[in-house]
């Protein structure tokens, strides 16, 4: 019985202390979960400000491919791709270094359950500014030839075009950021030159020669 007492008394203490112990935890959190209500909820966390990915078939895809004025960067990757996912923000950079300068659409190959959810979510973190697609075509071998006779539908793809049509890099597999720098870098100051070499002349004001007596 004399343990029972004890055991007992001692039992009382301890709910006491937990008592207390719960009633400042208690306030403590409810004093933390004011301030958060008063924060703004996180962009990324917020259905509303994820990136559009707009849903295209092969026929939107080879529209795609028509340059618009711009030497065009095409890059074709999934979600489930790690080497995508370990190049993208290599892709990012070079989007925010030669922004106006090219036009940048990234091409998703991922599920088209994946079109409001992993897709948009991963562009968001990744913060790319830039069209984004979602390829969703019954025939992937048709999809495949309209990109480029040389693409074994192997991810990630990325194809360069320049301001006419032309195609200047290809890459399955991870590009060398150096490499496609270098590309796009060439191809910029060849579009410069052209465009120096073709400046209209119309604004010229006449130039008058006169006969001079010696």
């Amino acid at each position: 019985m004399n343990k029972f007492r004890a055991f007992s008394s001692k039992t009382f203490a301890f709910s006491a202390s937990f008592a207390v112990i719960f009633f400042l935890i208690a306030d403590s959190y409810a004093q933390t979960k004011k301030i958060e209500s008063k924060l703004p909820a996180p962009k990324n966390q917020t259905v509303s400000n994820l990136p559009k990915v707009t849903q295209i078939d092969a026929e939107a895809l080879k529209n795609l491919l028509k340059p618009n004025g711009k030497p065009l960067l095409i890059n074709f990757w999934a979600t489930w791709c790690v080497p995508c996912r370990e190049e993208f923000p290599d892709l990012v950079k070079i989007s925010a270094d030669f922004k106006d300068k090219i036009d940048l659409i990234t091409v998703s190959l991922d599920d088209l359950a994946e079109i409001k959810r992993d897709v948009p979510k991963f562009l968001a973190e990744m913060k790319l500014d830039a069209p984004a697609y979602l390829l969703k075509t019954p025939d992937e071998g048709a999809a495949i030839s309209v990109v480029s006779k040389d693409w074994q539908g192997g991810l990630p793809f990325t194809i360069f075009i320049n301001a006419t049509g032309e195609t200047l890099y290809i890459k399955q597999g991870k590009f060398k950021t150096e490499f496609l720098r270098a590309e796009i870098e060439k191809t910029l100051a060849a579009q410069n030159r052209s465009q120096i070499f073709n400046l209209p002349v119309t604004n010229c004001p006449p130039v008058t020669l006169t006969k001079k007596s010696l």
